[in-house]
Parts: structure tokens; sequence; C-alpha cells
């Protein structure tokens, strides 16, 4: 359960990260688009045959497209994506390598183009009371919370507002959210290894990499926890329990995500709704309706 320092029910506009492809292409045009293919098809683990036969493609005519003696068309960078398994993104930095137009639009939610999506989730959040619920970005930048939230934020730090928007930085900052939190190893570790998925998933994210190097530096993080612990599997519940002047609270969450989107924030939103794991946690939920 992740509680935000934004205030309940409350949009924020945040900067979205742009990957790797677009601040080069910010700095003076974009990379070779052979250049990025590579270094999808390495971290994707594929040799040119198999890229090649996935898209849909001879493997010689990928080879000259890597090495710039060919120019993909807009219908191969597609299937080349599809392929890859790219983020829309990053879909969108590898049409502009190619000397085309993004082909996947980004629009704020505050935007009139998302409005409706916006009401959706706006219902979703509001349906979850008296749990909290939240909407995050890739990077656990919290964008929205409802009120269950907010009153839970309000009794775990007793009215001490976090100094972060940020998910993960609540949950590492010892003057934050880490303090009250019971099984901090387990839920910490567990959230590192979910960033360093998400970096092994999109390559090109600086912003995610500098985000686990701000979350090794803070004080009693083993440095083991740099690298995944391929060994180690996961549970496929995890519960976050925590101190509370009501006792420990106990939540488990869901995550939800948006099929098939054609929008690249809608494509990066996660809405993760907690519910109580015991009596206890939804008495309490409950107790702070009643007590407004």
């Amino acid at each position: 359960m992740h509680v935000p320092c934004t205030e309940a029910m409350t949009w924020q506009v945040m900067d979205q990260p742009t990957s790797v492809a677009g601040k080069r292409a910010a700095m003076g045009g974009p990379p070779p688009v052979g250049r990025l293919l590579r270094e999808w098809r390495t971290v994707r683990r594929m040799s040119q045959l198999d890229l090649a036969l996935d898209a849909g493609m001879s493997t010689r005519h990928l080879s000259c497209i890597e090495t710039g003696k060919a120019a993909p068309s807009r219908d191969a960078i597609a299937r080349l994506a599809d392929a890859l398994n790219m983020p829309l993104r990053e879909r969108n930095a590898l049409l502009r390598a190619a000397g085309f137009e993004p082909g996947y639009s980004e629009n704020a939610l505050t935007t009139p183009e998302l409005e409706r999506v916006r009401g959706a989730i706006e219902l979703i959040i509001a349906h979850q009371e008296p749990y909290p619920a939240f909407v995050l970005t890739r990077h656990f930048d919290v964008l929205m919370a409802n009120n269950a939230a907010g009153r839970i934020n309000a009794l775990l730090t007793e009215g001490r507002p976090s100094p972060h928007s940020n998910l993960l930085h609540q949950v590492f900052d010892p003057d934050d959210f880490r303090r009250v939190i019971v099984n901090w190893e387990e839920i910490a570790s567990r959230f590192l290894r979910h960033l360093q998925e998400e970096i092994v998933a999109v390559p090109t994210d600086d912003a995610a990499r500098r985000l686990l190097d701000d979350l090794m530096a803070y004080p009693g993080v083993p440095p083991r926890w740099a690298l995944r612990d391929l060994e180690v599997e996961l549970s496929p519940i995890l519960t976050m329990v925590f101190r509370s002047p009501m006792g420990e609270l106990r939540f488990f969450e869901t995550i939800t995500t948006f099929a098939t989107p054609r929008d690249v924030t809608l494509d990066e939103l996660r809405i993760e709704c907690s519910f109580p794991a015991d009596e206890h946690t939804a008495a309490v939920c409950a107790q702070l309706v009643r007590e407004g």
C-alpha cells in the first residue's frame, strides 16, 4: 500500500522522462536506427536471424538496416518494434531515428484528449473506498490518490507530509514512510527488484537507472541489492505491514494497466489498489471514514 504526499483526488502534471534516443534527438538529431536496433536486440538476446524471422523480413535486409546500408520503411519499423516488444515511448524514438514522425501521441492526463480516460480512472479509485488507491507512472511517481490514501497517510505520519512525490523514495528514505514499514527489507528489496526488471525491459531508460542509483545511496541499503537475485522466487502476493497509532495495518495490492493503449502516457500508467489483509485493517479503514 503506497501513501503519496499528494492531496487526495488531485492530479499532478509530471514531466515525463524521455528515452535515451529522445535525449540524443534533442541534442542534435536522432541516432542511426541501426544502432538502436542492435542495442535492443542485444538486450532481448535475439540474433539477427531471430529478429528477422519474428519481424517477417530477411536476415540480409535486417543486416543492411543495422549497418545503415538500407533505410527501413515505416511498416518495417512497426514489425521490428513488435518483435522486440518495445514500449510506445521507445517505438516513437525508433521511428524518429528512422526519419519518421512519432506514431503515438503523448497527452497529459489533464488534457481534453484524455478526459474520458481520466474520468474512468477517477471512478476506479473512488470505488476503491474505504481502501487506498493510487495512480503511478512507470517510474513510481504518484499522480493521483483517493481520499482513503489521504486518511491512511495522515494516520501513519501523524499529519506530517511526505517530502517525496515518488513512491520508491518514500519507501527508502529513513525519514519518510520507511520508519513505519514493519517488513521494510522485504518490501524495499521487492520494489528494487521490480525497478531492475523495468530497466531490463527498457534498456534505454536513463531515468530508471538514475532512480536505482538514488535508492541504493540511501543508508542501510545492502550493496548486494544493486544486482538482481534471479535465484530468489518472488511471492505472488506482497503484504505491506505498517506501524500505526491504531495498531499494525496490513495491506496487499493489485495493479491495473491499460490494454493496447495508443497513447504513451496511458502505456506507462499503473493503477494500484490496496486491500486489507486482515479484519483489523479493514475495521480501521472503516473507522477512519466515520471519524471524517
